[in-house]
């Protein structure tokens, strides 16, 4: 099969280019998506080669565009609708939960709403305010919704186009610090062969303990993964991928074998991701488990000033400090 080395953003911008001649019904929607590209640049290109009936530039208006979305949806469209920053989706969030998440339910499964909702999400770019959050515990908590998240080019490249294809709402969350890393893509191969939508991946295997991440904090944990290998210490690497559905088969396989979990996201500790993922691993493994599951997550705080965002973000080193404290039990 064919491959090349793309940047994670570069491969959503082939996903999306491959789902628009794949089916003529799949439309791109959002603020600056069409002429622009995108302030991210991941639709660049598109309105030139599908037109602006295919790859439309919306008004500022985040509600408008999830209405309209639902909509075309209905009327038998598949909608890709940008949200052109994480803490612009508020204005939506009332059309996401009270609209797209329902409709299947309130029609009694008459209708469906095939429409992904992508927001780039999480932070390490020195934005401003608004522009660095991580809301996915608001959409993984809302039934109805499908969430995913993805963290390396291929994934960004095959989920994009699975979502797409899918006939239930999606909230396709980007990590926008990995947009510029680079990896190897598979571009030619059929889609029905790419790992499935709603799995989790073993993303480094290991003997020691358990380090379960998505989206930005992968990368993080790797990364922690291999310094921690320096001490001889060989940490198990989870990429969850879906948030809702949660997959935890691989981890409750993982943690059975290895008797110690830490938890890794960017959001706020409470009541986040971390929480429900901790309980049900140790609803799960609780005579596996050596010491308790800890999470490493931001602080419970209003996103930060772009000067001091790192002292917010989970980091290396406070990964490797909650796997030294499973190992103090």
């Amino acid at each position: 099969m064919a491959t090349e080395t793309l940047t994670l953003g570069k491969a959503l911008n082939a996903g999306l280019r491959k789902a628009l001649e794949h089916d003529p019904k799949v439309v791109i929607m959002g603020e600056d998506v069409g002429k622009l590209g995108g302030v991210f640049r991941i639709t660049d290109g598109l309105q030139k080669d599908f037109g602006d009936q295919r790859v439309i530039d919306t008004p500022l208006a985040e509600s408008g565009i999830i209405g309209t979305a639902v909509g075309l949806a209905i009327r038998g469209f598949r909608p890709v609708c940008e949200i052109q920053f994480d803490g612009f989706v508020y204005p939506a969030y009332d059309q996401i939960v009270s609209q797209v998440a329902k409709m299947h339910y309130r029609s009694q499964g008459k209708v469906r709403i095939p429409m992904v909702i992508r927001i780039p999400y999480g932070g390490g770019i020195g934005a401003v305010e608004h522009h660095s959050e991580s809301p996915e515990a608001y959409f993984a908590h809302t039934a109805g919704l499908k969430v995913v998240t993805c963290a390396s080019p291929q994934d960004a490249y095959s989920m994009i186009q699975q979502a797409i294809a899918s006939d239930d709402p999606i909230v396709f969350l980007e990590p926008k610090r990995r947009y510029w890393e680079k990896g190897q893509v598979e571009l030619d191969g059929p889609l029905a062969d790419a790992y499935p939508l709603h799995a989790a991946r073993v993303a480094r295997p290991g003997t020691d303990a358990t380090v379960l991440a998505y989206g930005p904090m992968v990368r993080t944990a790797l990364d922690a993964a291999t310094a921690a290998a320096e001490d001889g210490r060989e940490l198990e690497v989870i990429d969850l991928r879906s948030l809702s559905p949660l997959d935890l088969t691989a981890a409750y396989e993982s943690v059975k074998r290895t008797g110690r979990c830490v938890v890794v996201h960017e959001a706020p500790g409470n009541l986040g991701l971390g929480a429900e993922i901790a309980a049900r691993i140790t609803e799960e493994c609780f005579y596996s488990l050596e010491s308790p599951v800890l999470r490493v997550t931001g602080f419970d705080t209003p996103y930060p000033a772009a000067r001091v965002e790192e002292e917010y973000l989970p980091d290396l080193d406070r990964v490797l400090d909650a796997v030294d404290r499973t190992f103090g039990w």
